[in-house]
């Protein structure tokens, strides 16, 4: 019986991780699953694992205050040498960007276990934007033996990268099995679906609000190139659309970072109450994102994942940022690039707000990502291949 260790840190990596755990768990006859995590995020960690119900079996809990990177990959190497010396895996499973992606393929690498790489291929061919994912990228897919590529563009990125043709597996993202598997979980469950609702009410936001022809505006934003000057912008332009449209709802679960926060205040005061329609609210657990997700009319962003998650439930996603590693779905209309430009972003939510074909064009383009079927395709080939 091989043994299958999954390795991961962060929120992000834990829901696209989440379902793959799921469908190994499916074959114990056939593999034993071990999950390690590094809790690089530490509630926002726990909150995934417990809505999938997954127990690691092994945590590093590395999370400190004030940490920086050379902090965290640190513990993550070292923490993973003794994981790795006392479960001995046949493989280990890394997802996307991060440091605990790149610090635990190496540790693998150091002790000659092959490394398979989840959402592999993804490239801005900007080593700087976005920092410091792009590098991770780039390091992973070098320690890797096995690539699985969410698209076809992704794996073209590999194959000029000189990895070879057999090495890589096109399977759709794991994000999109995990959506649906959330989306169903709420609309099913009509007793979650009134504790989500509960839960954003407690949190600051009544999503009864939105009866009838009001529209929510969903903000995130945390990426380090957005730091200082590019979150002044962005908040600057949240301000003037706020103005603008008090017809609509602007929510802003704000990020645990003081490099985050701190703009915030500069541009709307320590009490964060400039207006009646904007909302800013504590970070929110996965399930009440996706519940507050799917209410959204629009996205604004910076991050990854949501590019891919919104276009499933047919949002259209403004990105704020200069790059997106997933042209796929420039390509297919479902996001636009706006970076942190007070114009740009002016305009662009502007023009998705008035003009109702805009809209209807980028909320009904097909979502390049996948069509929840990843975890199957990925445990079927790995189980082949090990």
């Amino acid at each position: 019986m091989k043994k299958i260790m999954l390795v991961f840190g962060t929120r992000p990596e834990a829901i696209k991780m989440a379902p793959l755990v799921k469908e190994f768990q499916k074959e114990y006859e056939h593999a034993e699953t071990i999950v390690c995590v590094t809790g690089q995020h530490r509630e926002m960690l726990d909150q995934v694992l417990d809505i999938f119900d997954i127990r690691p079996d092994y945590d590093l809990n590395i999370m400190k205050q004030g940490q920086d990177l050379y902090d965290v990959t640190a513990k993550v190497l070292t923490g993973m040498r003794d994981v790795l010396k006392a479960a001995r895996p046949d493989i280990v499973l890394v997802h996307g960007d991060t440091t605990t992606s790149t610090a635990a393929a190496l540790a693998a690498f150091y002790q000659q276990i092959p490394v398979a790489h989840i959402e592999a291929g993804l490239r801005t061919h900007n080593i700087y934007s976005p920092w410091p994912e792009e590098m991770n990228r780039l390091l992973t897919g070098r320690l890797a033996t096995y690539h699985f590529s969410p698209t076809p563009l992704s794996r073209q990125n590999l194959l000029a990268e000189a990895v070879g043709e057999k090495q890589i597996w096109v399977t759709g993202n794991t994000v999109i099995d995990a959506l649906y598997w959330v989306v169903n979980k709420i609309k099913n469950e009509t007793e979650l679906s009134d504790r989500l609702a509960a839960e954003l009410k407690d949190a600051g936001y009544d999503t009864s609000r939105l009866d009838g022809n009001r529209r929510l505006v969903l903000i995130t934003g945390h990426r380090r190139e957005n730091f200082g000057e590019g979150f002044i912008q962005m908040c600057n332009a949240i301000k003037t659309l706020t103005q603008k449209f008090p017809g609509v709802d602007f929510v802003y679960p704000m990020h645990l970072n003081p490099n985050v926060r701190k703009p915030i205040h500069e541009v709307f005061g320590e009490n964060l109450s400039n207006c009646d329609n904007l909302f800013f609210i504590e970070p929110l657990e996965y399930l009440s994102f996706i519940y507050l997700m799917e209410k959204s009319a629009i996205v604004l962003t910076d991050s990854g994942g949501i590019q891919e998650e919104a276009p499933g439930l047919g949002k259209p996603v403004l990105v704020m940022r200069d790059t997106t590693e997933r042209p796929e779905a420039l390509d297919a209309g479902t996001v636009k690039l706006v970076g942190t430009s007070y114009d740009k972003i002016v305009s662009e939510v502007s023009l998705l707000i008035e003009d109702p074909a805009i809209y209807e064009k980028m909320s009904k383009a097909v979502n390049p990502y996948g069509d929840g079927q990843a975890c199957r395709r990925i445990v079927s080939t790995l189980l082949q291949q090990v």
